[in-house]
């Protein structure tokens, strides 16, 4: 294996549905690079969303391996998967998935604390990142209280406060209007740039892809490359 910090090989997903057996996609290679932001793209129903899940090891695969960190997913207990997604993953979806009870500090504060660390030494790790992410008035505000661009800001927020080395972002602007997508696009670049972590986007709009170092597009069950233009 390559000193890659997310790799899949020979990935292949597939479902049963009554009789028939239904191939999302097979033989799928990717390395992702320290520091690398990758966008990958596609048709509806393409498989774009299920190879996210499958390289977080949120869902098994077919076939083919998943490696992160080094470590191959298929070898851990679901204890230890747990663990290394929370020390090596960050998430950011379409819809956030926020904790409405919660306040912007107490939602990006969530992965350390489920992680042990003290609310204490949480707390100030959640607070700079909602400074670099613009919400520094934003903090004491319950999820209710955000707007949507704000409320992804946060979501951002929460998945890079564990440090990741790579963040998988599933449409994470394609609820925002398009002044809202391309603000808090430009600040996953730039935040990305800052921590210095990987980045695995699934996106729809070509035009945010562009601006990502490589983009992949999921065709005919096949990942493959596109020339930037």
């Amino acid at each position: 294996m390559s000193n890659s910090i997310l790799a899949c090989y020979e990935l292949a997903k597939s479902y049963n549905d009554g009789a028939a057996i239904i191939d999302v996609f097979s033989q799928i290679d990717l390395e992702v690079k320290s520091s690398e932001m990758i966008a990958i793209v596609g048709n509806s129903g393409s498989g774009k969303s299920t190879l996210l899940h499958l390289l977080g090891g949120l869902d098994k695969p077919t076939s083919g391996q998943v490696f992160v960190n080094g470590k191959d997913l298929a070898k851990l207990s679901e204890t230890e998967k747990c663990s290394l997604r929370n020390h090596s993953l960050g998430f950011v979806y379409q819809f956030h998935h926020l904790l409405p009870e919660f306040t912007a500090t107490e939602n990006v504060c969530m992965p350390l604390l489920i992680r042990g660390m003290s609310p204490k030494i949480a707390a100030p790790k959640a607070e700079h990142l909602l400074e670099l992410v613009g919400l520094q008035n934003r903090m004491l505000h319950k999820i209710g209280e955000l707007s949507g661009g704000e409320r992804q800001r946060v979501a951002i927020a929460r998945a890079l406060v564990t440090d990741p080395v790579c963040v998988l972002a599933d449409e994470p602007t394609g609820n925002l209007d398009p002044r809202n997508a391309e603000r808090v696009f430009q600040l996953f670049l730039d935040l990305q740039k800052t921590c210095q972590t990987s980045v695995v986007i699934v996106t729809h709009d070509m035009r945010l892809a562009k601006q990502t170092q490589r983009i992949l597009q999921i065709r005919e069950g096949k990942l493959e490359p596109i020339e930037k233009s």
